[in-house]
């Protein structure tokens, strides 16, 4: 028994040498000729430059999608609407419309949109449209005013907005002797909802008594970081020391414009936002000091509103005064239901398309 075992156990020896010779070929064999094939295309590629092994491993950065130069200059001409040079002479041309300002960010509004918005607050009547009626007739009727521009102008699509007086201007001084109240967050919250059912704009607008803009804008800041929300400044209820609203016109001067502005430039930048826009209604020459100091940024585009009302001729005028021949860098007209049509029809989208600018953001109150 005891030579039979080692005489397997010399048997087992060189076979197991056996088998371990021919795994070990089989590995080498594996890795000289299959492993390279397998993985060839993960290889680096062969250069005598190292700079190019280098680059060639490189992942190339996705680049962000940016603003179409060409397409924003043709339709700066195209609402410039100047008359044709054909028609006209060196003298008569003119050279104040389209604005030369700075290129927005990508992603703005204007001026590939037109925007048509109801204004008014939820606890009057009488302050416009908005708070007029019931929140369904409110949208239905502001539905057909979006249809008409649509239809009227079909290359600028259409995006209706509620515009909102977040901050109402008073006639007493109130607890704080400023002059002005503001309206709580669940009324704003109401027009936000609003806004929602129609995949609408909000601008919340403020209306500054004897406060100011860096008092009341930075309140707004949780709102203002929405994609959706925009602001609105009304100079006409800017009042200096001394004036109660409504017993005078106010004045906004260029320098808080700018402020505004840069809030909301900064708004955008840290919540990595699209363009904001920026209305401010004006209808007299003091109600905007220092427009041409006026700086639209690339994160904050301005909308200068024609905000008189009266007869159109006599709006014509105003915006023809204070729009057109002090241009800043996008135009504004608005119209009033009930104060237009005193003096005869109120102006339609046919009529505002032949003006010079055309305006892109469209207030009825």
């Amino acid at each position: 028994m005891l030579d039979g075992l080692e005489e397997n156990k010399a048997h087992f020896s060189k076979s197991k040498y056996f088998w371990l010779f021919f795994i070990l070929a089989g590995l080498i064999f594996t890795s000289i000729i299959l492993v390279p094939k397998f993985f060839w295309h993960k290889q680096p590629v062969r250069t005598e430059n190292p700079a190019q092994v280098q680059s060639a491993e490189i992942t190339a950065p996705i680049t962000a999608p940016s603003l179409d130069i060409a397409a924003y200059n043709k339709k700066l001409n195209e609402i410039a609407n100047n008359p044709p040079a054909s028609t006209t002479t060196s003298s008569t041309v003119s050279v104040l419309w389209p604005v030369k300002t700075v290129y927005p960010n990508f992603g703005a509004l204007l001026p590939f949109n037109r925007i048509v918005a109801y204004y008014g607050n939820l606890y009057s009547k009488n302050m416009g449209v908005l708070g007029e009626y019931p929140e369904s007739e409110m949208l239905s009727r502001l539905d057909v005013e979006v249809k008409k521009w649509q239809l009227a102008d079909p290359s600028t699509p259409v995006i209706p907005a509620l515009h909102y007086i977040a901050v109402v201007a008073q006639g007493g001084p109130g607890r704080d002797g400023e002059y002005r109240a503001r309206m709580p967050d669940s009324e704003i919250d109401k027009v936000l909802a609003m806004a929602e059912k129609i995949n609408g704009l909000v601008f919340l607008d403020i209306q500054l008594g004897q406060s100011n803009v860096q008092s009341e804008i930075p309140r707004l800041e949780k709102y203002l970081k929405m994609p959706n929300v925009h602001l609105g400044i009304d100079p006409e209820f800017a009042m200096s020391a001394g004036q109660r609203p409504g017993t005078a016109i106010g004045t906004l001067d260029a320098a808080d414009i700018n402020y505004a502005a840069n809030f909301l430039a900064k708004v955008v930048q840290k919540n990595n936002l699209t363009p904001k826009i920026l209305v401010i209604h004006r209808f007299t020459q003091k109600m905007v000091t220092n427009f041409q100091n006026i700086n639209p940024l690339p994160e904050v585009q301005i909308v200068m509103d024609m905000d008189g009302f009266g007869g159109q001729a006599n709006k014509l005028n105003t915006y023809k005064q204070y729009i057109y021949k002090q241009p800043v860098q996008f135009a504004g007209f608005k119209l009033f239901y009930k104060n237009d049509i005193k003096n005869g029809p109120m102006l339609q989208p046919e009529d505002l398309l032949k003006i010079s600018p055309i305006p892109l953001y469209i207030q009825y109150q």
